[in-house]
C-alpha cells in the first residue's frame, strides 16, 4: 500500500478508535458488529423463506449464490494481502477477539452490504435502513477497534460487486 495511503487510513484509524470510548458508544458498536455476524443472514433468510415462500425462496437463492461469491473472494484477498489488524500492529486493546489475523477487507462490511444491497433489490422501500444498517456494521468494525477504514470500504465494495454478480446471475438485473 502506498505509504500516504497507509498513513491516512492509519490517521482516520485513531479518529475512530478510541479506547476510552464511552461505555454507550461501545456497546452501541458491539451490538452494530454482532448484527452483522453470518448468523443473523441465515436466520432471517431461512426464517423469511419459511414464512413467505413465494418472495423468501427466491430471495434466499439469491442471497446464497451471492455469498457463495463473495466468501471464497474475501478469504484470497484476506489471505493474499495479509494486512495485519490494527488492534495487533499498535498492540491495542480491540473492544472484541477478531477471528483471524487479517483485516483487509471486512468480512462484516461485505456481508452486510451484500445483504443490504440483495434484501434492497427485493424490498426498494427498506434500502435506505438496509444501507444505514450495512454503514453502522461497517463503521463499527473500525469504532472496536478491529478494521482500518478502508478495510471497510474495501469490505463494502465486495459486498456490493457480489450482490450485483449475483442479482444479475439470477436474471434480476
Amino acid at each position: 500500500m502506498k505509504a500516504w495511503l497507509s498513513e491516512f487510513d492509519t490517521a482516520l484509524y485513531f479518529v475512530l478508535f478510541k479506547p476510552k470510548r464511552s461505555e454507550v458508544v461501545r456497546l452501541i458498536a458491539l451490538t452494530l458488529s454482532k448484527s452483522g455476524n453470518g448468523g443473523m443472514y441465515v436466520i432471517l433468510g431461512f426464517g423469511f423463506a419459511y414464512l413467505v415462500p413465494e418472495l423468501g425462496v427466491p430471495l434466499l437463492i439469491t442471497t446464497l449464490l451471492g455469498f457463495a461469491i463473495e466468501r471464497p473472494v474475501y478469504f484470497i484477498c484476506k489471505k493474499y494481502i495479509g494486512r495485519i489488524r490494527p488492534c495487533d500492529c499498535f498492540k491495542q486493546v480491540a473492544f472484541l477477539t477478531p477471528s483471524d489475523r487479517f483485516s483487509l477487507p471486512s468480512g462484516h462490511s461485505a456481508g452486510a452490504f451484500l445483504f443490504a444491497a440483495l434484501w434492497a433489490a427485493a424490498f426498494p422501500e427498506f434500502a435506505l435502513m438496509l444501507y444505514v444498517w450495512a454503514s453502522g456494521v461497517a463503521i463499527s468494525r473500525v469504532v472496536v477497534g478491529v478494521h482500518y477504514p478502508l478495510d471497510i470500504v474495501a469490505g463494502a465494495i465486495l459486498g456490493l460487486s457480489c450482490a450485483e454478480l449475483a442479482l444479475y446471475l439470477q436474471g434480476n438485473v
